[in-house]
């Protein structure tokens, strides 16, 4: 996990510390983040884990640098049994993890933004196994919301 400095420096270069930008680092203020690699064919990649007795996604950020297909690695290093609940575009991905056990899922996320995802078993939410995928890139201008420009840094 990078220390704080190289976390709050990474979520700076990629716009997701401010306010009118993606202030996802501000509200996932803890945990490691990690920026997705990309294949040759245009497909990303990642590897998530939960660690052994730390009830907490790393990473809790993943950065995909644009829209498309990702394909993910989860890994639940944990004693107890967790469930990984995944955003794709035409249907939400789920794998059951038990305990010291993997799964694989190819996600499509065509847009920027934010897409949240969870354990949803027992009470891992709000215990804080809880985290987020950030699609970098700007929306094109047909799906554009009729009003004026926001203010950037």
């Amino acid at each position: 996990m990078a220390a704080v400095q190289e976390r709050a420096d990474l979520l700076n270069e990629l716009g997701l510390d401010a306010q009118n930008q993606a202030a996802i680092g501000r509200v996932l203020g803890t945990g490691s983040i990690a920026r997705a690699t990309e294949r040759a064919d245009g497909t990303m990649e990642a590897t998530i884990r939960i660690k052994e007795d730390e009830i907490a996604w790393d990473p809790a950020i993943l950065v995909l640098p644009h829209g498309g297909d990702v394909e993910l690695t989860i890994i639940n290093d944990d004693k107890n049994t967790h469930a990984c609940l995944l955003p794709s575009n035409g249907d939400k991905k789920f794998i059951w993890l038990l305990n010291h056990s993997k799964g694989r899922a190819r996600l499509n996320l065509d847009g920027p933004g934010y897409y949240w995802y969870s354990s949803p078993g027992g009470n891992d939410e709000g215990r804080g196994l809880t985290a987020a995928i950030v699609v970098l890139g700007e929306v094109p201008p047909e799906a554009r919301l009729d009003r004026p420009d926001q203010p950037r840094r």
